[in-house]
């Protein structure tokens, strides 16, 4: 097996740094899942669980520590049990179905959260609009807890337009747009689409679809990008009851 390096945007690999990312990896995503990297310290039921998942799905479990520990100083933890190398996947949206959209997202953290909650919410597929933040980094898929695995994820250097068989949403803080709360139906497909932390979104997307503004009190200028696409995403997954 090929020694492994520490991780950069480049390689064709990444971690899944945790028990519990590294399980989800192997049990949705096996065909992704390189190998499973166990620290010697590690023991307990979640960790005989996952070993057990690996042979069962035919993943190489091998003892790391050294690998584990740079991984650890990587992102910034320490005591990484276990992480399971994987295989960037090369998915593509499927154009009948509903997406999350992010338009140059700068913050891992915030990417990895919205992961989390689109599979919480039932969204499958994600376009990010490059340059972006790293959605295959370890520290990305920490904070998703795994949730990547759940996703087809593309990434585009721009956004190319408009679809007539698809509804577009785009989230802003502008005159005239609509309230999320107002929204009481939405025609599938369609598209949920939201900007960078601190400049949002151009004003060329003011003329998309139909632009929403979440409502909320005065004693803040805006919603963390990761919170107002998960209230976002709660509200039209309730237009499907």
């Amino acid at each position: 097996m090929p020694q492994l390096e520490a991780y950069k945007k480049e390689l064709d690999y990444s971690y899944a740094p945790g028990l519990y990312p590294s399980r989800v990896c192997i049990e949705k995503r096996p065909d992704l899942a390189r190998r499973l990297l166990l620290s010697k310290e590690a023991s307990g039921e979640g960790v005989d669980t996952l070993i057990r998942l690996a042979e069962e799905k035919r993943v190489r479990v091998e003892y790391a520590d050294n690998v584990l520990k740079k991984l650890g100083k990587e992102i910034g933890k320490e005591n990484i049990y276990a992480a399971c190398v994987f295989e960037k996947p090369r998915d593509e949206p499927g154009e009948s179905r509903n997406h999350i959209m992010l338009v140059n997202p700068s913050d891992a953290g915030n990417v990895g959260t919205i992961m989390r909650s689109m599979a919480g919410f039932g969204f499958r597929d994600l376009r990010i609009i490059t340059p972006a933040a790293d959605c295959f980094h370890p520290n990305t898929v920490r904070a998703s807890m795994g949730a990547v695995f759940h996703l087809r994820v593309s990434l585009s250097h721009e956004f190319t337009g408009t679809s007539d068989c698809r509804s577009y949403y785009p989230f802003m803080l502008i005159d005239g747009a609509a309230t999320l709360s107002s929204v009481e139906e939405a025609a599938e497909p369609y598209t949920l689409i939201f900007g960078n932390e601190g400049a949002g979104l151009p004003q060329t997307f003011a003329n998309i679809g139909t632009p929403l503004i979440i409502e909320q009190s005065r004693d803040i200028d805006s919603l963390n990008l990761s919170v107002a696409a998960s209230v976002a995403m709660y509200h039209f997954s309730l237009l499907k009851e």
